[in-house]
């Protein structure tokens, strides 16, 4: 499903870019890669149980989670402005690996409401191979450019365009 996935992966850095709707909560992220040291780049659904905010993958580990937990932090970058208006801020925060428990637990529910269209239908038909071997992090704002609040990850989920 994923290969499949991949080849949207354009049109979906597109619908971002030009704000179109049902992409609420994508966000791009970045960090170093574990050989190379180039930044990667790769499109999430920024997850929000309680106050809190997630990221993970439900296949287990891929590059970007290995490079994300290699890094010990991420960056998080809503997709350009439109019409001219000035480029947002990004920030950096740190990721912590979920071990299984009732915080990863929740964090896997959630994905089930909060990934949009077509990828909640994934997410509820393969709920139990998710709970097996998803990968997930706990995100925690460490540091940030000049106008980035607390509050960023939820202004970036609410407001990706």
């Amino acid at each position: 499903m994923y290969r499949v996935i991949r080849l949207f992966d354009p049109l979906v850095r597109s619908a971002l870019a030009l704000g179109l709707p049902g992409l609420d909560g994508v966000v791009r992220i970045a960090a170093p890669g574990r050989r190379s040291g180039r930044t990667r780049r790769t499109l999430v659904t920024l997850l929000r149980v309680g106050d809190r905010w997630y990221v993970g993958h439900p296949n287990g580990h891929t590059g970007w989670t290995r490079n994300a937990e290699a890094a010990g932090e991420i960056e998080l970058d809503p997709a350009p402005p439109r019409g001219g208006a000035a480029a947002r801020n990004r920030a950096t925060v740190g990721v912590t690996l979920l071990l299984p428990s009732p915080d990863r637990t929740a964090v896997i529910e959630a994905t089930r409401s909060q990934q949009p269209f077509p990828g909640n239908l994934v997410y509820r038909a393969a709920h139990r191979h998710i709970l097996a071997v998803g990968v997930y992090f706990r995100l925690e704002l460490q540091s940030s450019s000049p106008g980035t609040t607390p509050d960023e990850p939820e202004r970036i989920a609410r407001d990706p365009a």
